[in-house]
């Protein structure tokens, strides 16, 4: 994250949505015991994850600092997470 800009709205550049979507489908890979070949679908409940955490964020008005203060991990089970798209362990 940039700490220029830890106080700006929640908006993120193409690479930084991509790092955040890549990081949660390994927690969802590590959550499955890398069991399978479920690589494909790990990364698309990520982005679903990723774009629903992001779209919640702005609805609460936090900002990247908030995002930065808890983590992803942390972050995707406090803002957005129902558990719809996670897949079973």
């Amino acid at each position: 994250m940039h700490p220029e800009r830890a106080d700006s709205a929640l908006t993120l550049s193409a690479e930084e949505q991509h790092e955040m979507i890549a990081v949660a489908a390994y927690y969802l890979a590590e959550q499955r015991g890398f069991a399978g070949e479920g690589a494909m679908d790990d990364w698309i409940h990520a982005e679903r994850q990723i774009d629903r955490m992001v779209e919640r964020m702005h609805h609460d008005g936090a900002n990247r600092r908030a995002l930065e203060r808890v983590g992803l991990r942390n972050a995707l089970k406090l803002w957005g997470q129902d558990g719809a798209d996670v897949p079973p362990s």
